[in-house]
C-alpha cells in the first residue's frame, strides 16, 4: 500500500500545471495576458516593421541554446558574458528585445511576479508572425526563465548560414527536428533581412575563377554588390532575405529559391539538396501547405528544452536573473 500512497502525495507536491505546459496556465492569475501582449507587440511592429523578423530570430536563437527560457535576453555583466554577447547573436534586433522588455514592464504592473519572460517572447512571437500574415498556432505557457545564459555555449549549439546542408540537417536532427520540419522552419526568411558579410562570399568570393554564384540571377547578384560595396567597413549593410514581398510572411521565399533568388548559401541548398527540394517544391506551389508545416515546427520549437516548476524562475526584469551569479 505504501507505493500508491507515494505517488498520491507526488501529484499533491507537484501541481500539473508546473509540470505541464498548458493553454490557460495563467487564466486566474494573469487574465490580461493576451491582450496585454497584442497590444504592446501591435504598437512595435506598426512603429517598427522589422520587429517581427527581429522576434522570430530572437526566439529561434533563444530555444536552441539552453531551450525556451529566455536566457537570450540576459544581459552580460562583469563576472559572466551572456549569450547575447556571443559573435552570432551581436545582429540580434534590438526591436525585438525590446518589444519583450515592454511587454513584461506593462505585466509586472498588472500582475506582478507571474508571467516568464520566456512565455512573453513566446507569445510574442507567435502574435508578430500571425500580425504580418502568418498563420496562428497556439502556444501553450508554463515556461520558467533559465538561471544560465553563458556566450561560451552558443556556438555549438547554433548553425551558421555557410555551412553544408549536410551539416545542416545533421544539426537540426540532433535538435529533434525533421527534414520537413526544417525546411518549413527556413521559411520564417520570408520576412526579414541578413547583413551583407553573411551572403558576401557568394557575391564577391564565390571560388577562385568565379567571383560570383553563377546559380544566383544574375540581376540579383548585381543589386546585392551594389548594396554591399562597402559592407567590410560598414558593417551595418544589409538585404531583405525575401526580396519580392520583404514584409508579408507569405511562401514568396520558396518560389525565389526556385528562380535563383535565394540570398544565403544555407537558403540555395534547399532547392539544391534531393532531400530538401521535395518540400521546397510543395510550399512554392501551396501556400497552406507551408503554413501548417510551419505552425507545427513553431509548436514544437516552442517546447525545446523549456524549464518548468523548481527548474527556473519568474524573472522580475528579462535582462537580469533574480538572483547574482558566483
Amino acid at each position: 500500500m505504501a507505493l500508491p500512497v507515494l505517488l498520491l502525495l507526488l501529484f499533491i507536491t507537484i501541481p500539473f500545471s508546473e509540470s505541464k505546459l498548458s493553454m490557460e496556465y495563467y487564466k486566474k492569475t494573469c487574465p490580461d495576458l493576451e491582450s496585454i501582449v497584442r497590444d504592446t507587440v501591435t504598437l512595435k511592429q506598426m512603429a517598427n516593421p522589422t520587429t517581427a523578423a527581429g522576434t522570430l530570430r530572437l526566439f529561434f536563437h533563444d530555444c536552441m541554446v539552453e531551450g525556451c527560457d529566455a536566457s537570450i535576453l540576459i544581459s552580460s555583466n562583469h563576472i559572466n558574458i551572456a549569450e547575447r554577447d556571443a559573435d552570432i547573436n551581436h545582429s540580434l534586433s534590438g526591436d525585438a528585445l525590446e518589444v519583450v522588455a515592454r511587454a513584461k514592464t506593462a505585466l509586472e504592473l498588472t500582475c506582478p511576479g507571474i508571467v516568464s519572460c520566456s512565455d512573453i517572447l513566446a507569445l510574442a512571437t507567435r502574435n508578430l508572425i500571425t500580425m504580418v500574415g502568418g498563420p496562428f498556432y497556439n502556444v501553450r505557457l508554463g515556461r520558467k526563465d533559465g538561471k544560465v545564459s553563458q556566450a561560451s555555449r552558443v556556438e555549438a549549439n547554433l548553425i551558421r548560414s555557410n555551412r553544408t546542408m549536410e551539416d545542416i540537417i545533421n544539426y537540426f536532427t540532433v535538435k529533434g527536428f525533421t527534414i520537413e520540419e526544417m525546411v518549413a522552419l527556413s521559411g520564417g526568411h520570408t520576412i526579414g533581412f541578413s547583413h551583407c558579410k553573411e551572403f558576401a562570399d557568394r557575391i564577391f568570393n564565390y571560388n577562385r575563377t568565379t567571383p560570383t554564384d553563377p546559380e544566383m540571377y544574375p540581376k540579383f547578384a548585381e543589386g546585392l554588390k551594389k548594396t554591399c560595396t562597402n559592407y567590410q567597413t560598414n558593417t551595418a549593410m544589409s538585404a531583405f532575405n525575401d526580396v519580392i514581398t520583404p514584409g508579408k510572411f507569405d511562401n514568396m521565399y520558396y518560389l525565389n529559391l526556385k528562380r535563383g533568388l535565394g540570398l544565403l548559401s544555407s537558403d540555395h541548398a534547399l532547392v539544391k539538396d534531393p532531400r530538401t527540394r521535395p518540400f521546397v517544391d510543395l510550399y512554392a506551389a501551396d501556400q497552406a501547405a507551408f503554413f501548417k508545416a510551419f505552425a507545427h515546427a513553431m509548436e514544437k520549437l516552442a517546447h525545446q528544452g523549456v524549464k518548468t516548476g523548481r527548474k527556473g524562475e519568474v524573472r522580475h526584469k528579462c535582462d537580469a536573473f533574480n538572483f547574482i551569479q558566483a
